[in-house]
Order: C-alpha cells, then structure tokens, then sequence
C-alpha cells in the first residue's frame, strides 16, 4: 500500500479520507509517545483533526492541539514532541486535504518511516490503550509565538519598509503579518482573513498573484509577499509588481544567509550553479531536500516553486522566516535591481498525457540527441552543452512532465518540441 507521497498522504476530503485519517492516527500513536497537531484552514480541516487526534489518544499517546498554524510553525514547536501531525493539503485546491508527519528535527518523515506507518495504516493492526492510559486531547496555544519570537531574534535591526502581505486565506495569516509588523515593517494584508473558501489558487505562482502585484503598485509598496495555503512557500514580487522568478530568488536568499552549498531539485535553473555555489540536485519534492540537508549535503536548500529551507531552523521549508529574509534583503537594495542583475535562461514547462511506463521507451529517444550527461535521479534529465531536458512522469495523475532550459528561446523550444514528438511517437507506436 503506497498511501504517502513525497509531501505526504492527500486525496479530496470525503469518508475515505477520514478513514483513512483515523487508521493513520492509530498508527503513528502505536510508534510515538507524544504528539503535536495542527491544521490549515480547509473547511475539513477539523474533522480530519479530530480524527487523527481521536485515534492517538486511543493509542494512549500524549497529544497536544496547535490549532490553525502554517507547516513550519508546526515543525518549529515539534521538537518536545515524538512526531507532529500536520493537517493540510498544502497549495492543492481546497476540497483536498492531506496528513504530513514531522520529526522532532523539523523534517519530514523519510521513505523508510514513511513505509512502517503504511504497513501499519494497511493491516489496521495498531492496538487500543488501555483505559486508564488514554488522556483527554491537551493544547499549545503559544505555537505561533514560539515561532515568531525565534525569528525575531534573528533580525534585531527594523526593517522600515512597506510591505504587502497575501496570505491566500491561509495558515499564514496567523503569523506572517503580525511578524513584519514586529519587525518594523508597514503591513498591508491581502487576503489575510483564514478561511477554507480560498479568495485565490492555493498555489501562489505568478499567475495567481495579480491582485498582489496590482495592490504592490497602487499602494507603492517596496515589496509584496505570498504564501500557499499552509506557509511553507513564500513566493515574491517586486516593488514594479513584477514576479521574481523561483530560481533568481534562490540565489538572493542562499546569499543572504552566507550559504556556500545548496540543495535543491533537478528542475531548477542551470543558473544556480553559475553563481558558484557547489549544487547538489535532488528529486522533485520537499521531503527529499529535507532529507539530502539532513544527511550534511548542503548549508541552504530550494525549489523553484517557493519552498526555502534554513537547516539552523529546521528541516521543513518555511515560508514565515524567508518573509522576514525577503523583507531584509529589499531594505538594501530595491529588489527588482537584484533580480535583474542575476541571469535569466529561456525555460518551457508543459505535460502531455502518459505514465511511468514509457519512461524505458523514452531513453532511448533522449539519447538519440547526443546529451552530454543523462541523470535518472527523477525521471530522465538530459544535459546539454547549451541546456537541458527533464522529462518525468507526474506522481499524481498519468501524465508525463516536459522542463527544458537552454541559453536561447530557440534552443528551449527545440528540446521541448522533441521531447514531446518523442513521447507521442511512443504512444503511437
């Protein structure tokens, strides 16, 4: 039984769900003695809360309840706890949720635990306690707090400038605001109210933001600020509105922390390991920057699409502390000015309908373009010279992934075009 993926278990909220909540509770309380939960702000949070928590207290395991806090809150305040239980379909639409799992460290539970709570969750073997070993479910208030005062004491000096924050009715509204307000900073929230009806996409990519950037320009803000639903990304645009590209903001936050090593995933930009910094590429997904970072590999980790990790916070990436970090670096230079200093390749990403089981067929036709390398840690990435190709299947639907970048338009689309004619002649075949 495969029930995790690599940013846990999710799947849209219905009675499946929540059994499948409440067989996970049992397990995870059959291996741990304490536990901290917390939940986004999807509608259907609650009840997969108090599944979960349901199931651990009849495992007679010691549960506290956060409340509505982001991801990385969660994984800050779990360190006196045997595990933290996050409940959040992170930037998915909002009739999904989903259960992630949190060691004490702050990161996720990796392949191998992943693997024992399946087992357990699939033979719904996982005793009751006793009765005079179950415990009514307690709660940890300060979890925000706690989390706030430890970024805090990171930036001493105030931030004085003005910020516009989008929370996307999300968990981030809970922090993120009153944080910059304490560090000095001119707030103006956008859809900071918490609620499970998301004013916008869950997922804040360029596209989703054009309220943010409309609100940044009109109110002459100096930067703007998004999270997804649960707060471990944090996406950005400038003081004209513009988006700051993924791969570009990377490297402004790697430097800004003085990293000299980083850890980040096979579809980012070329241009990350051109700005000098040894680069160690994982696959696509969260939990395995966190785990590559846990292993010593690198000082800093990323994905394009928001996800920051601060190894000297925790493993878990987190959208709050690369706010406060984002809002620092725009007090020394307009942002727009060092996102524009930094280079920029032509890159296409699209999909086409299809499943793992081509991928065999399809190395063949990569290899036919003369790649200088192939790496087959996510799929098949090809490079080149002048550029690369990454083609992957898709973990949560059958369809196949396409990522090219190359030094010229021309050259981006051309690796696309093939990839695809590639994948199609296969199909047709």
């Amino acid at each position: 039984m495969e029930l995790f993926g690599s940013s846990g278990y999710r799947a849209v909220a219905d009675r499946n769900f929540m059994d499948v909540a409440f067989r996970l509770g049992f397990a995870v309380g059959s291996v741990a003695s304490s536990a901290l939960i917390g939940s986004d702000t999807r509608t259907s949070s609650g009840a997969a809360k108090h599944c979960v928590a349901s199931a651990l207290l009849a495992s007679g395991c010691r549960t506290y309840d956060a409340g509505i806090i982001p991801t990385p809150t969660l994984a800050f305040t779990c360190r006196d706890f045997a595990v933290g239980v996050m409940i959040t379909a992170s930037h998915n639409p909002p009739q999904y949720n989903g259960i992630k799992l949190w060691n004490p460290d702050g990161s996720a539970y990796d392949t191998g635990q992943r693997h024992r709570i399946e087992l357990l969750v699939e033979r719904s073997t996982a005793p009751t306690a006793s009765w005079e070993d179950m415990e009514s479910l307690r709660t940890m208030p300060d979890a925000v707090q706690q989390h706030a005062d430890f970024i805090m004491r990171g930036f001493p000096e105030r931030l004085r400038l003005k910020v516009v924050v989008d929370c996307g009715g999300g968990a981030g509204s809970v922090i993120t605001p009153y944080l910059l307000q304490q560090l000095g900073c001119h707030v103006i929230t956008l859809n900071c109210t918490t609620t499970g009806f998301f004013p916008r996409d869950a997922e804040p990519t360029e596209e989703s933001l054009k309220d943010l950037s409309q609100t940044v320009r009109s109110v002459g803000a100096d930067i703007g600020l998004a999270h997804d639903a649960d707060a471990d990304r944090l996406t950005v645009v400038d003081e004209t509105g513009m988006f700051v590209p993924g791969d570009k903001l990377m490297v402004l936050l790697a430097r800004e922390v003085g990293a000299k090593s980083i850890v980040t995933t096979v579809d980012a930009s070329m241009s990350i390991e051109e700005q000098g910094f040894k680069t160690t590429r994982t696959r696509v997904g969260d939990a395995y920057v966190s785990e590559e970072l846990k292993k010593g590999g690198g000082d800093f980790g990323g994905e394009p699409c928001g996800a920051w990790f601060f190894p000297t916070v925790s493993y878990c990436p987190d959208g709050i502390y690369a706010a406060a970090l984002v809002a620092k670096l725009a007090t020394k230079k307009k942002l727009s000015v060092q996102a524009a200093s930094l280079p920029s390749y032509p890159m296409r990403r699209g999909s086409t309908p299809g499943d793992r089981s081509l991928m065999g067929r399809i190395e063949p036709a990569l290899l036919r373009l003369d790649p200088i390398s192939l790496s087959r840690e996510d799929g098949l990435r090809a490079g080149f010279a002048d550029g690369w190709l990454l083609v992957r299947p898709s973990r949560t639907e059958p369809r196949i992934r396409i990522t090219a970048e190359a030094k010229t338009v021309q050259r981006a689309e051309t690796l696309y075009d093939r990839a695809l004619a590639a994948i199609k002649g296969i199909e047709s075949a």
